[in-house]
């Protein structure tokens, strides 16, 4: 199915027996904000998905900051919410599309392909006029069977070894990828050859993905290259993910442990505007 879905397709289908709605609402700088908002309205029907409680795995030495979730736990969770192979899932948060996209490409990863995120999030459902409840649903369990597609990661090895023919997306704020400031990771700077895309820069104004023939132009310079990309900790990447597939790029791979990965490793660091600039350890 298409990556994404409009607030009007979500309300027309919101009564489907085999759909599921999911609330990925989070907030980095506070971990409990999104399940205190979503206790206080949400999606009618929607259930909610914590970023790291039920989206990661424990962190460790290396791997990053939200490293991906065991495949058994997650299809644990799944099955707990109602989800199996039948059902379609549609995530949504109100952190541009991250959080959700983060959900979206995991049910990917676990070779569930009816997933899609809700366009502009909660905020675009709330423009639209459609309902919200507090009350929290009890889905009847199924069983979810993760069948992993390993094809979709890079892992640290394959970036350092990446060819020619491969680009390097870091998908973080612009004064992150120079290295002119780090609020979450112990080094600054970006990993040498990296291009930058920002990830807040696929969206328009009002918080939806910009049209197909916008994401085109501004992706046109992969054309022909295969795509990794990453972010802080494989979060926000899934934004460009998100906007990449919606124009055929289904290819791209995500580099889960991102900069807090590769910053945990005594690797090169590059710092300013270009993948030409000073290289520093």
């Amino acid at each position: 199915m298409q990556p994404l879905v409009t607030p009007r397709w979500l309300y027309e289908h919101l009564q489907d027996d085999r759909l599921s709605v999911i609330d990925c609402r989070f907030a980095l700088n506070n971990p409990a904000l999104g399940e205190e908002q979503y206790r206080q309205e949400h999606i009618p029907g929607a259930l909610y998905f914590h970023l790291e409680r039920d989206l990661s795995g424990p962190k460790q030495t290396h791997g990053g900051r939200h490293p991906l979730p065991d495949p058994e736990a997650l299809a644990a969770r799944l099955s707990l919410a109602g989800i199996d192979e039948n059902v379609t899932v549609i995530a949504y948060d109100d952190q541009e599309m991250s959080m959700a996209g983060r959900l979206w490409w995991l049910l990917r990863y676990l070779g569930h392909e009816k997933a899609a995120v809700l366009d502009g999030g909660f905020a675009a459902w709330k423009k639209a006029g459609y309902p919200v409840t507090a009350d929290v649903p009890t889905p009847a369990p199924r069983s979810f069977v993760p069948r992993v597609q390993p094809d979709m990661l890079a892992d640290i090895r394959s970036v350092q070894e990446r060819g020619e023919h491969t680009a390097l997306i870091d998908s973080r704020a612009s004064e992150r990828y120079r290295g002119e400031q780090e609020p979450l990771d112990p080094k600054a700077g970006h990993i040498p050859g990296a291009l930058h895309y920002f990830y807040k820069d696929n969206l328009s104004a009002d918080g939806t993905m910009l049209p197909p023939e916008r994401l085109r132009e501004r992706f046109a310079p992969l054309d022909g290259q295969e795509i990794i990309v990453y972010c802080g900790s494989g979060v926000t990447a899934c934004t460009n993910l998100l906007a990449l597939h919606s124009i055929g790029r289904t290819d791209a791979k995500l580099y889960p442990g991102s900069w807090s990965d590769w910053c945990s490793y005594d690797l090169p660091v590059a710092k300013g505007p270009t993948p030409s600039d000073d290289i520093v350890k």
